[in-house]
């Protein structure tokens, strides 16, 4: 556990409630949002319980930076910040209100801690340039990590040329979700976009229009999901044989 709260009383009662129980370690303590996102990447943990009312980061944002500097860690909000729960419950993997039991909370932090894998990476990234650039960084180190080297070059192109289909065309937050399966990985990007993308050959002298081509060439399988507000490109790729 990462325990991510500016109150340091909380973070006591929390501390100690985690020990009694007997099923916990805590990796680390952070009281703003920037030592929350450092120590994730540093500690890797497989439960960050977050309070969302710190001093340097608005609520939205802390997540996205703990969530973006540990993409494999499941998190659950315990904070007394009530507005656009929606949002929150939709991007985490428990909601609890300060006020609830305590005894509520760490139910739900052993059923999350129970089902941590660190077999599924999720990445929400922001309708920009650079957002491209981050998910290549993102999924060579997921790759890295699970000792899965052989696909980089291969998953780096085809995240890559997925984000920034999303952002060129989609235009609004787009997430990236990494899965890793015994022999291969399976990447999605998701955004608000409409159409169904396929692969078409552009002119010989175009310098775009080839991206979709190339995720074709590269996968072992790939589609398209459509569901409301949201399409979902999904890529297989398979770890090379021998």
């Amino acid at each position: 556990m990462l325990l991510v709260d500016d109150e340091p009383g909380i973070r006591v009662i929390l501390r100690t409630a985690l020990r009694l129980r007997g099923d916990f370690e805590v990796v680390g303590e952070a009281n703003t949002g920037s030592d929350a996102a450092r120590l994730a990447a540093r500690t890797r943990p497989d439960v960050v319980v977050l309070d969302l009312g710190l001093p340097d980061l608005a609520p939205k944002n802390l997540l996205v930076e703990v969530r973006r500097a540990s993409p494999t860690s499941k998190i659950v909000v315990f904070s007394g910040f009530d507005a656009e729960r929606p949002w929150f419950e939709q991007r985490a993997e428990g909601f609890v209100a300060k006020d609830a039991d305590i005894e509520h909370l760490l139910a739900l932090l052993e059923d999350v801690g129970q089902q941590q894998s660190h077999d599924q990476a999720t990445l929400e990234l922001p309708p920009d340039l650079l957002a491209p650039s981050e998910a290549r960084a993102v999924v060579r180190d997921l790759l890295d990590q699970w000792g899965y080297r052989d696909l980089v070059d291969d998953a780096t192109l085809v995240v890559s040329e997925l984000v920034a289909n999303a952002v060129e065309h989609a235009g609004p937050t787009s997430v990236v979700l990494v899965n890793r399966g015994e022999g291969g990985v399976r990447i999605e990007v998701r955004d608000p976009g409409e159409g169904t993308p396929a692969p078409q050959a552009p002119p010989g002298t175009a310098e775009r229009g080839r991206g979709l081509m190339i995720v074709s060439a590269l996968a072992s399988s790939w589609g398209v999901q459509q569901a409301e507000r949201t399409k979902t490109v999904w890529v297989e790729l398979e770890q090379p044989r021998g």
